[in-house]
């Protein structure tokens, strides 16, 4: 039997292959495409997914080409998040709100910025510990897109209290208004009395000193408190270790990584998320 069209090895892209990325600087360190692409083989899609480094100010124009291009969507990190919320022709209500965006999904020629990460945290959070903001009280360090992503959605499932600490007093006020009457402002001595931290700045991640902080803060923590650091890679940083020699329970960022993906994932294909294969495309749940 002659087969008619071009023929191509079993998934490789083709003509009709959609296509999705993530983009950011760095970016080779990212695990998004693994997970997206675990994904797109669980489900049989034809669609691809890679990485791009892109700096903040290229942002527009990489939203303008990959629309052109008839790209399903973009993943965005780090630092390009408050550039892609500005180049989109439409923002979610949650991106209007936060000034940043880790999505952008292209509908008939439209691109609409969305934010998964506050998502992706909740998801976590009640996956791995069962835990469920309502009532609680958390601390997010940090001011920046994830940590006001994080705030947001703290706030949002209706955290009790909600304080923000960050080196930035007028940043960290901006990121505790988003929490409303739950959000104030802090200093470090605070997270002594809260249920959850999450670390959502890469304090303790380069310089000597850094990490010298960020120990410090994880040594304020004590039993009955969980602790979550946004970074995942690596997967062990001061503040987690910190955090766990002072009897706290600790975990790193990647399980807020995959569920926040599995969520852009149901964004750009409109399919639900196979969530153990996206997890098992990474090596497993941990």
């Amino acid at each position: 039997m002659r087969r008619e069209g071009p023929v191509r090895a079993r998934g490789a892209p083709g003509a009709s292959t959609r296509v999705a990325a993530v983009i950011g600087d760095p970016i080779a360190h990212s695990l998004s495409p693994a997970l997206h692409n675990g994904a797109y083989a669980a489900l049989g899609l034809d669609w691809t997914f890679v990485a791009f480094t892109v700096a903040a100010r290229d942002v527009a124009e990489v939203v303008r080409g990959a629309r052109a291009s008839g790209f399903g969507g973009l993943a965005v990190t780090m630092p390009d998040k408050d550039a892609a919320a500005r180049a989109a022709d439409q923002v979610s209500p949650t991106v209007e709100r936060l000034g940043a965006a880790n999505t952008i999904v292209f509908r008939s020629g439209v691109a609409i910025a969305e934010s998964t990460d506050g998502e992706g945290l909740l998801a976590d959070l009640a996956a791995a510990w069962g835990f469920r903001p309502e009532g609680a009280r958390c601390a997010v360090l940090g001011a920046g897109g994830a940590a006001r992503a994080a705030v947001l959605a703290l706030a949002d499932a209706g955290a009790r209290q909600v304080v923000v600490v960050n080196r930035s007093r007028e940043r960290a006020e901006a990121a505790a208004a988003l929490a409303g009457p739950a959000g104030s402002v802090a200093p470090p001595e605070a997270l002594a009395e809260v249920d959850l931290v999450v670390k959502a700045t890469p304090l303790g991640m380069h310089a000597a000193g850094g990490a010298n902080e960020a120990a410090s803060l994880g040594r304020r923590l004590a039993p009955g408190q969980l602790a979550l650091e946004l970074v995942y890679d690596p997967p062990t940083t001061p503040f987690l270790e910190a955090a766990r020699a002072a009897g706290a329970t600790a975990r790193n960022g990647l399980g807020m990584l995959v569920h926040q993906a599995a969520r852009q994932f149901e964004l750009f294909t409109g399919e639900e998320a196979p969530v153990r294969a996206m997890w098992e495309a990474i090596g497993g749940e941990r």
